[in-house]
Parts: structure tokens; C-alpha cells; sequence
């Protein structure tokens, strides 16, 4: 019983033909335009209350399932149209709506065969039976119409909701992307910038009876290490960094020097894209952050420069990192690929002949800068 109450208070059509399907059923007044002038008897009027009672329920069906479900429907309200015609002219109506039955076939070649079909059903059994003109006429020239018209609006109404599904899928992936971005930059920036408030943090707290001077100093540097980092966490955040690969370089060998590890630098004159910059800047990042805390090094040498219309950047230590010829790739390194191949560029991790150390290589093709 609650099953059966539950679908009666349950819509009866889709929420998106709004409540058209219900205005339609006002058609069947062209069924009663015969009563106005010849009462029916109680047996007509009794077969005319059962063919409605059949006809809504299939009508209403039809909505919700397609296939040969959908065809029987058809088959069985275009049949009580056809029965109606010796009786009432008004029984062309079951066959346009027949017809606009179609438009719910999954396939356009069925629903025009199904269109089709229901012509061919009204001429065939008019000629046999010679019905009335008053009944195939207008089962004809309104099914055909009202049918193709049912079946591009129905074809237009589902690439519509295709549309919508993939631009939805297009935002949900959009989002995603911010939201990998947003990870893979502050795992950058935080954790160079950690690790920069942590050797400083130590190196403050060695010099503190020994050169307060300079412990104050180094203290200094870290309130302002802190301040930026906070900004940039925002910048990131919002998509936009100010920064460039200079102010990197220089914040890179700040780093290394709190770490006692010495910084050769090669920088060729570049112009470089905003967007190839950034992400040189975000690598010189992640591969300063690394050496600081993994490689054990003394040296770590940068170098920019061009090859073959690619920008080559080569970060390259004398640490421990490579010895064991297993290299780790962490998110950072995961991130740092991700960018390049982005714009088009290449990741390559080696391990240095001469020293245990690692050897970072990437690669950018050349764009103009915008």
C-alpha cells in the first residue's frame, strides 16, 4: 500500500518537461467535440472512460522507460486510436500522441521507424476500413509534424543535459587541478621555508652566548623568512606568484649559506615566459629545500642556460643522495614533473659519475616572453 502511495505522490513525468505533458492532455477535448451534438449511449461513453483509464498509465510510463517498453506503449495507444475511427473522429488524437511517444526511443533511426510505422498503420487500416477523412486526415498531417517536432526537441533536451554533465565534470576537474596546485605549492613553499626557519633556529640558538649580535641577526631573519612566507602562502593560494627566478636564486642561496653549503651559479641571460619562470623558480625551490635536508652536501652548483630552444635548468650537488642509486620521489619532485610537462618540458633525476651526488635537469621549450 505504501509502495502504492508512494508513486502516486511521486512526479509523474520528468522534472525536465516541466508541466507541458500535463497541458497536452487537454487535446482530448477533440473527443468531445462529437457529444456536443449526439449523446453517447452508456456503452460508448462507458469504452471511452476505459480507453482514457488504459491510456494514462501508458502515457505517463512512457515518460520514464524507452526500448520495446516504449514501442508496446505506442503499439497499444496508436491501436485504440485506430479502433475509435469508425466511432469518433476525436480517436486521431491517441495517434498524435503516439507519435510524440516516439521521441523517447534511445535511438533517432527507431524513433523515426517508429514515426513511420505509425503513418503507415493509420493510411493502411483507413483504406481497408475506409474510414472518414475527418479521422486520418488529421491523424496524418498532425502526427508527422508533432512527432519530428517531439524528437528534436527530445534530441536537443539530452545534448543539453550532456552539455551540462560535462561542463560539470570540466569544473569538477578544474577544481581539482586548483586544488593539486595548491598542494603542490605550499608543499614548495612551506617546506623550503621550514627548513630555512629551522637552520636559522639552530644556528640562533648555537650563537647566543657566543655572538648575541649575531644571533639577533639570524632571529631577524627569521621573523622576515616568516612574514614572506606567509605572503607567498597567500599568493599561492590566489594563483599568483610575485616572485621570479632571481628573487629564488637569491633566497636559494640565503638558504644554503644558513646550511654551509656553497652556491656556484651559471645563469645565463634568458628571457623566459612568466609562466616556464615560475615553474624554474618552484624547482630551484624544491631542489634547494632537498639538498638541504637529504643530500649532506658542501657544493651545490645552478645552472641556466640554452639547448636545442629548450631552457635547461641543472641543479647538481656533491652530497649523499645518489649513492645508493635509489632515488625517492617525493610529492615535491612529483609536483616538479607535473609543471614541466605541463608547458610541454621534461624531468630527468641522475646520479653525478664524478660525486654521490644527484643532478636535477629540466627542460623547457623556449616561448616568447608575453
Amino acid at each position: 500500500m505504501k509502495q502504492i502511495l508512494s508513486k502516486l505522490t511521486a512526479p509523474w513525468v520528468p522534472a525536465r518537461y516541466g508541466k507541458a505533458p500535463y497541458f497536452w492532455l487537454f487535446s482530448f477535448a477533440i473527443m468531445g467535440w462529437k457529444y456536443f451534438y449526439v449523446r453517447p449511449d452508456l456503452q460508448e461513453a462507458g469504452l471511452l472512460a476505459a480507453s482514457i483509464l488504459v491510456f494514462l498509465p501508458l502515457y505517463f510510463y512512457s515518460f520514464w522507460h524507452s526500448g520495446w517498453k516504449n514501442w508496446l506503449c505506442i503499439a497499444v495507444i496508436c491501436a485504440i486510436g485506430i479502433a475509435w475511427a469508425p466511432y469518433n473522429y476525436g480517436g486521431s488524437t491517441f495517434c498524435i500522441f503516439a507519435a510524440t511517444m516516439c521521441s523517447r526511443m534511445p535511438e533517432t533511426r527507431h524513433a523515426y521507424l517508429s514515426l513511420l510505422a505509425i503513418a503507415l498503420a493509420v493510411v493502411i487500416s483507413s483504406f481497408i476500413f475506409q474510414f472518414e477523412a475527418s479521422f486520418w486526415i488529421p491523424a496524418i498531417i498532425f502526427s508527422i509534424p508533432s512527432g519530428v517536432g517531439a524528437i528534436i526537441g527530445e534530441r536537443l533536451a539530452r545534448s543539453n543535459e550532456s552539455l551540462i554533465k560535462k561542463q560539470e565534470e570540466v569544473e569538477y576537474l578544474a577544481a581539482l587541478a586548483e586544488r593539486e596546485r595548491i598542494a603542490r605549492d605550499l608543499h614548495d613553499l612551506l617546506g623550503h621555508t621550514l627548513s630555512v626557519i629551522t637552520l636559522k633556529a639552530e644556528l640562533a640558538g648555537k650563537l647566543f652566548e657566543r655572538n648575541p649580535a649575531a644571533s639577533k641577526k639570524e632571529i631577524h631573519d627569521i621573523e622576515h623568512t616568516a612574514r614572506q612566507a606567509l605572503a607567498e602562502v597567500r599568493a599561492a593560494v590566489i594563483g599568483y606568484r610575485a616572485t621570479g627566478l632571481g628573487h629564488e636564486l637569491q633566497s636559494a642561496k640565503n638558504a644554503l649559506d644558513a646550511a654551509q653549503v656553497t652556491l656556484v651559479t651559471d645563469i645565463q641571460q634568458i628571457s623566459i615566459a612568466p609562466a616556464a619562470e615560475n615553474v624554474l623558480a618552484l624547482a630551484v625551490r624544491e631542489a634547494v629545500t632537498n639538498i638541504i635536508r637529504h643530500a649532506q652536501a658542501s657544493l651545490c652548483h645552478i645552472r641556466l642556460s640554452i639547448l636545442d630552444h629548450h631552457v635547461l635548468l641543472t641543479i647538481s650537488d656533491n652530497g649523499i643522495a645518489g649513492q645508493n642509486n635509489a632515488i625517492h620521489k617525493g610529492s615535491g619532485l612529483k609536483g616538479m614533473n607535473e609543471r614541466a610537462q605541463a608547458l610541454g618540458g621534461s624531468l630527468q633525476i641522475l646520479t653525478r659519475t664524478d660525486t654521490a651526488g644527484l643532478q636535477l635537469e629540466l627542460s623547457l621549450p623556449m616561448k616568447e616572453k608575453i
